[in-house]
């Protein structure tokens, strides 16, 4: 049910709603620029090429770039290495090949399923390096889709198979950034990933501008960009379709994520703008500004529960536009209905102003009485056929519909088609 605030209370959330542009990423971000020096300039060899790529990323010093030219690289994984950027041109392809025991760690369960994963290295790993990134407008090709060399299945189908049959797909995600400073993209296209497109884990400062990634929406776990125990990460100008989180947002057992900003995005299929199922090290200081998300299964979604629960607050969501969702909002702190433990999910300052968005379900629930979800909604309306789903939240509402109170306006028709143009 939806329960009374306190006045101090009140005061908080309607705070947190006006100060939205100060939780976000620390840094000052403009538009990133390339390197001013190539030190390695390579065409396309029809062969595998993954020798001579890491020879040049290892020998280029830092603060220049190894640029690719027009065609198809082959590749197995690869190792960046501090302040070297990868930068791949317009006509040019970089694809990862499909064969397990290229991304192998030692002990042969890359490309089977087992009774745990990460069996696999990714494709490409930024591992406690500090500066370079990826730059130009080609494309890097996970080919998750491809038949592994010597099967007859591809990445993808071994994913659904595991799903299926039990178990844990061991497959490669294609970039890594782990215990990395200052790592940056630009106008780079990942497709196809195995798994996810972008993990990261304990970076201080990365951004991703104008990145697009584009991957079928039933490839299983194939997130787009996932910030885990970072912090100071931008993500701008970027499209995103993919089969799961178009964006998550998590913190495990290996730190805390926080001072993200998320601005003047376009996401297309996929599960949404998320932040969890793992928060417990904490989520806070987030910033969603002119999102648009359209055919999503969720829009905007918080999603944990007792068993890797813990405190996300400071998240503010500010001129979204929703379209062709299921759940529009989904602010749940049962995900897994049948965990158990005492990591206990605890939403608060969560605000949400200017949002716009069709039918669906919009859902909040807080675990239960002790622990209520606070949320503020300012000028949030959705169509007339939307359904609120509400429990153990405390919640100010100025504006918003359908209403959770009494006496507001509805919804003009034309409402969504006007705000993604005046979003972004």
């Amino acid at each position: 049910m939806l329960l009374p605030l306190r006045y101090w209370a009140m005061l908080s959330m309607l705070a947190a709603v006006g100060a939205g542009a100060q939780a976000k990423d620390r840094r000052t971000v403009a538009e990133p620029v390339a390197p001013g020096y190539v030190c390695a300039r390579l065409a396309p060899s029809r062969q595998n090429d993954t020798a001579r790529l890491q020879d040049a990323i290892a020998h280029c010093p830092p603060g220049s770039a190894v640029y690719l030219s027009g065609g198809t690289f082959l590749s197995g994984p690869l190792e960046m290495k501090s302040g070297v950027t990868l930068w791949i041109e317009r006509d040019a392809t970089l694809v990862a090949v499909a064969q397990r025991e290229a991304y192998d760690k030692g002990f042969g369960n890359c490309g089977r399923i087992e009774g745990k994963g990460d069996g696999c290295r990714p494709f490409i790993s930024f591992s406690k390096t500090r500066g370079g990134g990826i730059y130009g407008e080609g494309i890097i090709d996970g080919q998750g889709g491809a038949l592994m060399v010597g099967t007859t299945e591809s990445w993808w189908q071994l994913a659904r198979r595991a799903q299926a049959e039990g178990g844990y797909q061991n497959v490669p995600r294609l970039i890594q950034i782990d215990h990395a400073h200052d790592i940056t993209f630009h106008g780079i296209t990942l497709r196809n990933a195995p798994n996810f497109h972008v993990a990261m884990n304990r970076v201080e400062g990365a951004t991703f501008w104008g990145v697009t990634i584009d991957t079928p929406a039933d490839a299983r776990n194939t997130d787009g960009i996932d910030p885990g125990a970072s912090q100071d990460v931008t993500i701008t100008h970027c499209q995103i379709r993919t089969g799961d989180d178009n964006v998550a947002i998590k913190a495990g057992n290996n730190g805390p994520t926080r001072h993200i900003s998320i601005i003047d995005n376009y996401f297309g299929w996929g599960h949404g703008m998320s932040i969890g199922s793992e928060v417990s090290s904490g989520v806070s200081d987030i910033l969603v500004h002119g999102l648009t998300l359209d055919g999503t299964t969720s829009g905007l979604r918080i999603k944990s529960d007792v068993s890797r629960g813990g405190l996300v607050e400071r998240v503010t969501y500010e001129n979204v536009c929703l379209r062709g969702n299921r759940w529009p909002i989904y602010f749940d702190t049962r995900y897994d209905i049948h965990a158990s433990g005492n990591r206990i999910p605890l939403y608060r300052k969560i605000a949400l102003r200017h949002v716009r968005g069709g039918d669906g379900a919009l859902v909040m629930h807080g675990l239960d009485g002790g622990h209520n979800l606070e949320i503020a909604l300012d000028d949030v309306r959705f169509s007339d056929s939307a359904t609120w789903q509400v429990e153990n939240a405390d919640a100010v509402v100025s504006d918003v519909w359908p209403p959770l109170r009494s006496g507001q306006a509805p919804l003009s028709s034309g409402a969504w088609e006007g705000c993604a143009k005046a979003f972004r």
